[in-house]
């Protein structure tokens, strides 16, 4: 688990480790995530009751199952329980990373791999962002910042919500850490690509331009 966390922090993603059903439904029912990891081998609780479980509550988050089970009657039982898809273990982690991404991208309506607006072209497998064809260079949480608000284009997305996406659970947060962020990205994209709602938050608007500040 902790090598999993590890790898997937290395690829831009915040990564709450759980290691039980019970953590794992207290971190469902606080926290706003993009999809879950679920190990079927879980300690005390078939990783299938837990999804039953939390499919019947009307879970939606997609799940990507983990399972050291070969059998297809094991993985299919997985599917028709509500796994979005599986990888077995052992598993490598480039592919783990594609198939959370893939998760996420269907569950988000969204078919295409890249994230386009306007001029503006993010591509979350190769980390790599582009305005009117010139490269941009983003620190990893400016990249997964902008991401979020790119894939909830129209969507007002709260400090916490953004919070949650850029910090696992043990990090130390600074009290300005989300609005820092903004400007920068603002500072690299044009001032009204990423508009403030007062009171609530933060949101990238369909229609909005985003031709770059030249002051």
């Amino acid at each position: 688990g902790r090598a999993t966390q590890l790898g997937l922090s290395q690829q831009g993603h915040a990564v709450d480790w759980m290691r039980d059903a019970e953590s794992g439904r207290a971190a469902l029912a606080t926290g706003d995530y993009a999809a879950v990891l679920l190990d079927l081998g879980l300690p005390g609780e078939d990783g299938e009751d837990f999804l039953r479980g939390f499919r019947n509550a009307g879970g939606a988050t997609p799940v990507l199952v983990v399972t050291a089970r070969d059998l297809v009657d094991q993985r299919v039982s997985a599917l028709d329980n509500g796994a979005d898809d599986f990888i077995i273990k052992p598993f490598d982690l480039q592919e783990l990373g594609a198939r959370l991404r893939a998760v996420v991208r269907r569950a988000a309506g969204r078919p295409q791999p890249l994230l386009v607006h306007h001029g503006l072209r993010l591509d979350p497998a190769a980390r790599t962002v582009r305005l009117d064809d010139t490269p941009l260079s983003l620190t990893p949480r400016e990249f997964a910042l902008l991401s979020h608000l790119l894939e909830h284009r129209g969507r007002v997305r709260s400090r916490q919500q953004l919070q949650d996406c850029l910090y696992d659970w043990s990090a130390e947060i600074e009290s300005n850490a989300i609005e820092v962020h903004v400007h920068n990205l603002r500072r690299k994209l044009g001032r009204d690509l990423i508009r403030t709602v007062h009171g609530q938050g933060y949101t990238i608007d369909p229609m909005r331009s985003t031709t770059a500040d030249e002051t």
